[in-house]
């Protein structure tokens, strides 16, 4: 008698999805592990200059899903909440790669142009009022 097929393994037995963004010349990475918090695109004037675009999309983490790596320079500016949001870039390609905001204590932003990985899209906005009137994101 054969041996009884194996049924593929359940969603929740898989191992969790391990992701790694890197920064334009590959020296700084964070990797991340299982399923972020949230996809948030922002349109403030601040992340478009932080950025050079028209908004900015994080792919937020519990901060015990992240592991960074490499060298990276930070840069620390308040946030409109009064409390700083750190960013991490690369010191010899300027990217900036992640960022870690104290008004969500334990949670960490990674830029989600930074990874290669394409089903990651954003599940909200923010800062609607500062909108570009020219750019439209898809939201679920």
């Amino acid at each position: 008698m054969p041996a009884p097929e194996t049924p593929p393994p359940s969603e929740a037995s898989r191992p969790p999805a391990s992701r790694t963004a890197r920064c334009s010349c590959g020296a700084l990475q964070i990797r991340t592990q299982g399923a972020p918090i949230k996809v948030s695109a922002c349109y403030c004037r601040a992340c478009r200059r932080r950025t050079g675009s028209a908004f900015s999309v994080a792919v937020f983490f519990a901060a015990e899903q992240t592991e960074a790596s490499g060298p990276a320079s930070r840069h620390s500016r308040l946030g409109d909440s009064g409390l700083p949001v750190d960013f991490h870039f690369c010191p010899s390609c300027g990217t900036s790669l992640f960022w870690r905001p104290a008004f969500r204590p334990g949670w960490v932003g990674v830029a989600i142009g930074a990874f290669d990985d394409d089903s990651l899209h954003p599940t909200q906005a923010v800062y609607e009022q500062d909108r570009l009137p020219w750019v439209t994101i898809a939201l679920p």
